[in-house]
This record gives C-alpha cells, sequence and structure tokens, in this order.
C-alpha cells in the first residue's frame, strides 16, 4: 500500500495557469504540468531568494523533499522552454 501524502503549505496559488510559445497552434504542443507544489517551491527559491532551509520550513517539509520537488519544476521548466511546449500550472481547488 503506497505511503499516503503529505500536505504541504503552498500560499501562492496564481491567477495565470498557462504558458505557450507565441505563434504555435496549442494543438501543436506538449503540454507540461507543474503541480501546486512545484510552482511554490520555484517560486520561493527564485521569486523570493529564499535559502532551502527557510523554504522547506515554510512549505512545512524536509529540506530533502523541498530539494527533490524544486529539481522536478526546473527539469519541467527547462523542458518546456528548450523544447517548446507548453506549461500548464495545476491550481489548488
Amino acid at each position: 500500500m503506497p505511503r499516503p501524502r503529505l500536505c504541504r503549505k503552498i500560499e501562492f496559488n496564481p491567477s495565470i495557469t498557462f504558458f505557450k510559445p507565441q505563434g504555435i497552434p496549442m494543438r501543436e504542443l506538449e503540454i507540461v504540468e507543474l503541480t501546486a507544489e512545484e510552482i511554490e517551491a520555484y517560486r520561493l527559491r527564485h521569486d523570493k531568494n529564499m535559502e532551502q532551509t527557510k523554504a522547506a520550513k515554510k512549505m512545512q517539509t524536509s529540506q530533502s523533499t523541498y530539494q527533490r520537488i524544486l529539481i522536478s519544476a526546473n527539469k519541467k521548466i527547462a523542458d518546456a522552454l528548450i523544447n517548446g511546449k507548453a506549461i500548464k500550472i495545476k491550481v489548488i481547488t
């Protein structure tokens, strides 16, 4: 039986949830999905310039889990930018 997923503290719920390369119709694009956790970790590190320790505490998770979430977000964003894919951000409902 898989381990239950923990609730992490996420303060950011973006109003803009989709980005795509200009001039390419959506039907021709692959979509990369960022979770709410990934966009929050990315925001804390790159927009708020938080150290890993402080950001992990703010999200109420361990440093190693925070780092894993951030690495996943960075890989997805790099894939979208380099390979011309759309980015969809899953919002908290």
